[in-house]
């Protein structure tokens, strides 16, 4: 089964939590603090793989979730770091932040990596909190939690020659016959319903993908039919072979729909009404004497300086030669600028330290990746870690901006999940 979308929850592992300990030793009566930290949670890491061709197997499991770390000891032992979460994906997957719709990664090449959510840091120990006025600190960090958030998934097949055009017209029957792809081929619309790929072998071990898109429609740029599900997965080609029927029979003209679905492709991308594109006019064991389609359409694209090959796909007149000048147009291709940066990987934007807004309710809430952690890594059951947070908060100078924001004595400060109520 083919699966081209897909939605998953990922979670990274927390962090583990630091130990609080002392040195404990005979002849030793006043050991210092010796907690160790804790581990760091897993990474949750999506991998291109070769291998697979469909993201079927994330209809059936929509939940990651990665180790947290192990926690700190005594004697300054680490927690255990976690191991990563890897999670295979097809070569081609674009992986979407479904919140913000931000492109996190646009995995193109085989065994390329994505960190989609980062493993929280491990609590420090004891040990680290020692100064010369407090020998004796009493608390540790908590571990940082996890990242959490769901995913979109979008396979964009991965091929060198896409085959476009109107259903019917023999796509399917072209791939069939210049490779041993087997797409189901019928006298009715719409047999293709899904992008089939097929291994083109030529002499002196060539080789290239060419992949059967399923037939568009009009309107397809703007979702008729399945129109952006078909036009996405063309993207990625280097050549476009437009097959037209020449033959007639179906009341099609050739050079009407060879306008038509190239209006489709430049109103949905510009940069795929600028692929570079060959015609393969096909059925020419279909015209009949009196039809002068093929001569109106060789007319027309040698205005355009468009190459036409005539061909048919049940005899398979015409096809090598088309295939030949498919491989020169291959090894000509040049990326563009555009899809070189495609491969850059997605880094988190830098956001500013605090952000003070108001709720619903009425209550301040304080957001900020410092002002977060800070408070995720507190642990507020002990008397010397709330005083050393308090510190912090002076250091911030969060009442500050607080008063300025226009809190009043007893009013409710959210950070993260945990409230504080406001006294001057």
């Amino acid at each position: 089964m083919f699966i081209d979308r897909a939605r998953i929850f990922v979670q990274s592992g927390k962090g583990g939590d630091g130990m609080s300990s002392f040195r404990h030793e005979k002849y030793v009566p006043k050991g210092g603090p010796n907690g160790g930290d804790g581990g760091r949670g897993g990474n949750v890491v999506l991998v291109a793989d070769r291998n697979m061709n469909t993201l079927v197997d994330f209809r059936y499991r929509r939940l990651f979730k990665a180790k947290p770390g192990g926690k700190g000891a005594g004697s300054n032992k680490y927690g255990a770091n976690a191991e990563n979460l890897i999670i295979p994906v097809p070569v081609g997957t674009v992986i979407k932040d479904e919140a913000t719709d931000t492109v996190m990664a646009d995995l193109s090449r085989d065994g390329q990596e994505a960190v989609v959510a980062a493993g929280g840091r491990g609590g420090r120990g004891n040990y680290h909190f020692r100064t010369s006025s407090n020998r004796t600190p009493t608390f540790a960090e908590k571990g940082e939690p996890g990242v959490e958030r769901w995913l979109k998934l979008e396979l964009k097949v991965l091929a060198d020659v896409g085959l476009i055009g109107y259903p019917s017209v023999g796509k399917s029957s072209i791939l069939r016959k210049v490779s041993a792809a087997q797409p189901e081929v019928a006298a009715y619309h719409f047999t293709t319903l899904n992008p089939i790929l097929g291994v083109v072998d030529l002499e002196d071990q060539r080789s290239f993908v060419m992949a059967d898109i399923p037939g568009l429609i009009d309107g397809a740029s703007e979702g008729v039919g399945l129109g952006h599900d078909f036009l996405r997965h063309i993207e990625r080609t280097k050549v476009l072979v437009h097959v037209l029927d020449v033959s007639g029979t179906e009341g099609r003209d050739p050079v009407e729909d060879f306008e038509n679905i190239n209006a489709e492709l430049a109103k949905y991308s510009e940069k795929l009404a600028k692929k570079r594109q060959i015609v393969a006019a096909n059925k020419t064991d279909l015209l009949g004497g009196d039809s002068d389609n093929l001569s109106r359409l060789q007319a027309y694209m040698d205005e355009r300086h468009m190459e036409v090959f005539p061909v048919c796909a049940v005899s398979g007149d015409g096809l090598q030669s088309l295939l030949e000048r498919l491989w020169t147009y291959i090894q000509e291709y040049e990326p563009e600028s555009e899809e070189i940066e495609e491969e850059v990987l997605y880094k988190p934007e830098i956001k500013a330290d605090f952000e003070i807004t108001r709720d619903k309710d009425g209550a301040f809430v304080i957001t900020g990746m410092r002002i977060e952690r800070l408070v995720a890594m507190t642990n507020f059951g002990n008397d010397e870690s709330v005083r050393r947070f308090q510190r912090i908060w002076r250091y911030m100078e969060l009442d500050k901006m607080l008063r300025e924001a226009g809190i009043r004595d007893g009013d409710t400060v959210r950070i993260y999940s945990t409230e504080f109520e406001y006294h001057q």
